[in-house]
């Protein structure tokens, strides 16, 4: 069938999310088929009204780029929506974790001098990249037709990832490795929650930050 070999082309022109990306083909899928069907009523045979049908929803290269601006925006907001609910919370469960634990213990007077600015700015740079995914999160949702740039935005929140991530990482090593940490620290029960916590986040930003990158160098090319 005419619609079923147009749809299997727009679906392979396209690439992002599953789930959004099936619905906006089925959704292409049920206006072909509503379209074929008032023409079929009207006295088409049945490929003549498909045929019909095809033509005037246009070609897939002239379609495919508006719905691949929806699947970039869709990929965009979910890393913004990442980024803007876990970097704020990682910087708040670390501060109570270094706040609690180790207590009275040296891991504060043998800290170096740098101690202080190094653990600002890696807090900065956490709620700073959060702050710029909630920015972003609105500029792809409601702002959308304001701002515009779907592509623009997306692609710079998965390079802001790919800064602030190592950043952080080696903020993070330098802080660790030179406190004074008691014995068994990285074995407490809220400090092994708080690492695989963090672990967990940092991952899901690499992963969503490649696809989003993937995803806009595919609509530059």
């Amino acid at each position: 069938m005419l619609i079923d070999d147009y749809v299997a082309d727009l679906s392979r022109a396209l690439a992002g999310p599953a789930g959004p990306k099936r619905d906006l083909v089925v959704e292409a899928r049920d206006s072909l088929t509503d379209t074929a069907d008032a023409l079929e009523a009207l006295g088409l045979d049945r490929e003549a009204a498909e045929r019909a049908a095809v033509e005037e929803f246009g070609v897939v290269a002239e379609i495919a780029p508006g719905y691949q601006e929806e699947l970039t925006a869709v990929s965009g907001r979910r890393l913004a929506a990442l980024l803007f609910l876990t970097l704020p919370t990682s910087v708040l469960i670390w501060s109570a974790i270094w706040h609690l634990f180790p207590g009275d213990h040296g891991a504060w007077s043998a800290r170096p001098a740098w101690y202080v600015t190094a653990t600002a700015l890696l807090d900065v740079v956490q709620v700073v990249t959060g702050l710029y995914g909630g920015l972003a999160l609105f500029a792809l949702g409601r702002g959308a037709r304001r701002f515009g740039r779907t592509a623009l935005i997306t692609r710079s929140l998965g390079l802001t990832v790919m800064v602030a991530l190592p950043l952080c990482g080696t903020l993070s090593l330098l802080v660790t490795a030179v406190s004074d940490l008691p014995p068994g620290f990285d074995q407490l029960a809220p400090v092994a929650v708080a690492e695989l916590v963090t672990s967990a986040f940092w991952v899901l930003q690499l992963y969503c930050a490649v696809r989003c990158l993937a995803l806009t160098r595919r609509a530059r090319a």
